[in-house]
């Protein structure tokens, strides 16, 4: 991002505005209108590269294909969400960069298998505090949450001022069947995982099979890794 831009705050009675227009329009239209409100550099865009992060990265390619997509590399990441995640990129023609921890952080987790001892702890090292950096330098930060998928993701809207930043969910209300028949109208690759009966796709040490995002963090209340709270 251009270091002389100014970061936009946005009051709630504009973050109103902003929901009761989109509200309105489907994904594709949302995402065609945010570079109508937005120039390309305020806008932060990330994907896990895990189970059906193809729709959102389709929407953004057909769109706009010089948009960066921020992938936060934890270091524990399955092999086939990095084959996934290489093969996206060559079919959308994707412009990706990785987001990293600090070397001596991550290194700890791994040594420490922190992990194991306190989940919330290894995602604030591995996740949170690395895309930190990235929220102090853009206005909005695209996320593809459905309100389907958690409690918690339920509960938000469209748009919403979080933690500083303007978060914005353009597949928010997109229901698990649209979600289905998105994927298979336009042919969308799955994640490799998603016939092992992985649904929800995260690090190694924590996602097992499991409907929706029962296999996260299993046998653990932990429900979100910390990005989107």
């Amino acid at each position: 991002m251009n270091s002389t831009m100014i970061k936009r705050i946005f009051s709630k009675d504009e973050i109103v505005a902003l929901n009761n227009r989109y509200g309105k329009l489907d994904p594709a239209e949302r995402i065609t209108e945010l570079y109508k409100d937005f120039k390309m550099d305020e806008i932060m865009l990330t994907s896990s590269f895990a189970a059906t992060s193809a729709l959102l990265l389709k929407l953004f390619s057909d769109t706009n294909k010089k948009q960066i997509v921020y992938f936060i590399d934890t270091g524990f990441h399955f092999k086939e969400t990095l084959i996934y995640k290489e093969y996206l990129i060559q079919l959308y023609d994707l412009n990706v960069e990785d987001v990293q921890a600090e070397n001596l952080k991550h290194e700890f987790t791994v040594k420490d298998e922190t992990w194991k001892k306190d989940p919330n702890y290894c995602c604030t090292l591995n996740k949170v505090e690395p895309i930190s950096a990235l929220k102090e330098t853009h206005t909005l930060w695209v996320s593809g949450l459905m309100s389907w998928q958690s409690d918690h993701r339920n509960s938000l809207d469209i748009f919403e001022q979080r933690n500083g930043i303007l978060k914005f969910y353009p597949l928010l209300d997109v229901t698990r069947d649209e979600r289905e028949s998105f994927i298979h109208d336009h042919h969308l690759p799955f994640h490799p995982l998603i016939s092992k009966g992985y649904l929800s796709i995260g690090c190694t040490h924590c996602t097992a099979p499991g409907k929706g995002r029962d296999g996260r963090w299993n046998n653990n209340p932990k429900t979100e890794c910390g990005l989107h709270l």
